[in-house]
């Protein structure tokens, strides 16, 4: 498992609800947990590393060394939002692109945890930033999608960049072709 990075196909795969929650799910996880802190990210999406569910974990501190802040949410969706602010984000999926993208100060969202208990909270500024920022990947909406016109003009060239560079890997094989891709996200939604 690994982090895929833009314009990888699961990125824009809308992910599937999960129905259960068993041991394949709980070494996803651990995987997502490990790489998420490799990569120095608050949170991470299961579409980013190529499963098509409706998972994401986060620990807001982004330190290992916190566990107790580490968080498994399956399923999330927001209810309520209220307020905007305009801030710096980035993206595991676009590593050092950053740029101002505006988002919901205060939200509400509900999702399960790993018992199937469902939690509802509100919260705001940094971690209200990351709950979006993931439920956005659970359906196909990048942060370049986010971005303002003058943002999305000054990340252009970045972009052609993650593109060619993708575009490179395939064809050296270390990438599957978007078919291949596709098929597999397909196979993995059956057993979810």
């Amino acid at each position: 498992m690994k982090i895929v990075h833009y314009p990888h196909p699961a990125l824009r795969h809308a992910a599937k609800p999960l129905s259960c929650i068993d041991k394949k799910l709980h070494l996803t996880i651990g995987q997502m947990m490990e790489l998420m802190y490799e990569a120095k990210g608050l949170g991470l999406a299961a579409p980013q590393v190529a499963v098509p569910y409706q998972l994401l974990v986060m620990n807001i501190t982004g330190d290992p060394k916190q566990p107790e802040r580490e968080e498994v949410f399956v399923n999330p969706k927001i209810i309520e939002r209220k307020g905007t602010v305009e801030d710096e984000e980035g993206c595991l999926s676009f590593p050092g692109l950053f740029q101002k993208i505006r988002r919901s100060k205060s939200i509400k969202v509900q999702a399960y945890d790993l018992k199937g208990n469902l939690i509802e909270r509100v919260i705001s500024d940094l971690e209200a930033r990351a709950w979006q920022h993931e439920i956005d990947h659970l359906n196909g909406v990048l942060f370049i999608d986010m971005m303002g016109p003058i943002a999305k003009l000054s990340s252009r060239a970045s972009v052609k960049v993650f593109e060619r560079d993708f575009r490179r890997a395939q064809e050296k094989g270390e990438i599957p072709a978007e078919a291949e891709i596709e098929r597999l996200l397909a196979s993995m939604e059956a057993e979810a």
